[in-house]
């Protein structure tokens, strides 16, 4: 099958002062088409730095990173967005909609930099709606949605653009259990449909539904898991119908937040400069 991400020898380190810090040391990884992978790994480990290269937000030190045929190691910062908005659709665990546009409007907010028209944009927004069950909640704006509902806008804001790559980083960490399986579900159907699913997870229970997953530990790929050819069977989800409206809870438990580990490398690392589309924006 084809390889949609090779990475060969990748390093990437970030400079403190006068000290050097290595994140990534000589990382190699392929991914092929349609398949459904998560990284897991310690803080530390070059999980959070990998994902970042992997989504075009962050380039390497060295080494070569192949997305889909393109060699985008040494991409302008201009060319590289234009390749991540085409290739890859992002879910991040904050969810990140903004407060005062209803779900529609959150949805095709990819389109506007696009240059498509309104009337186009609603109806591609309205499609993919649909297809994370929320066809009936296109008009609640983010505070009058449950945290399970604003993931599945934020999952459909992602599938805007029909990208190759869906990168998932840690999806469900501010939802319940019962709410994460629902949501899981959903990156099931997209992972059928013939998208690559990339998972960024810390969560064992999670990680079982993808088809392989690769640890990371040191910057490298855990050679143990790739010796022990870590490849689980995906866990069957009972389909429901695509017309069928998902019950959501009407309260989430509070998620107590870990306390803070001795500072590691990756807790470094600058942020990704993304810019998020202001309220004031105008969306005609």
């Amino acid at each position: 099958m084809q390889e949609i991400i090779k990475i060969e020898n990748l390093y990437k380190h970030y400079t403190l002062g006068k000290q050097v810090v290595p994140v990534l040391r000589g990382l190699n990884l392929s991914i092929l088409k349609n398949e459904y992978v998560a990284l897991m790994g310690p803080s530390g480990s070059g999980k959070s730095t990998l994902m970042n290269i992997i989504g075009c937000l962050d380039t390497p030190t060295a080494g070569k990173y192949i997305l889909n045929g393109n060699n985008v190691s040494t991409i302008a910062e201009n060319s590289l967005a234009e390749i991540r908005n085409q290739e890859i659709g992002f879910v991040f665990q904050q969810f990140n909609l903004l407060p005062r546009l209803n779900a529609l409007e959150n949805v095709a907010l990819p389109l506007v930099y696009c240059g498509i028209g309104k009337k186009a944009r609603e109806e591609r927004a309205r499609e993919v709606l649909e297809k994370v069950h929320l066809s009936d909640r296109w008009h609640h704006k983010p505070n009058e949605l449950s945290g399970g509902q604003c993931q599945r806008v934020a999952i459909a804001r992602a599938l805007i653009n029909n990208p190759s790559i869906i990168l998932a980083d840690e999806p469900t960490g501010n939802l319940d259990s019962k709410t994460s399986v629902e949501i899981m579900e959903i990156f099931d159907t997209i992972h059928k449909a013939g998208n690559t699913v990339i998972l960024v997870t810390h969560e064992e229970e999670i990680s079982r539904f993808a088809k392989r997953i690769i640890r990371l530990k040191d910057g490298l790929i855990d050679n143990e898991s790739v010796q022990n050819n870590e490849v689980r069977e995906k866990i069957e989800i009972p389909s429901k119908p695509i017309d069928q409206p998902v019950i959501e809870p009407k309260i989430e438990s509070e998620i107590q937040e870990p306390s803070q580990p001795e500072i590691q490398p990756e807790a470094i690392q600058p942020e990704p400069s993304i810019r998020i589309m202001d309220e004031s924006d105008s969306l005609v």
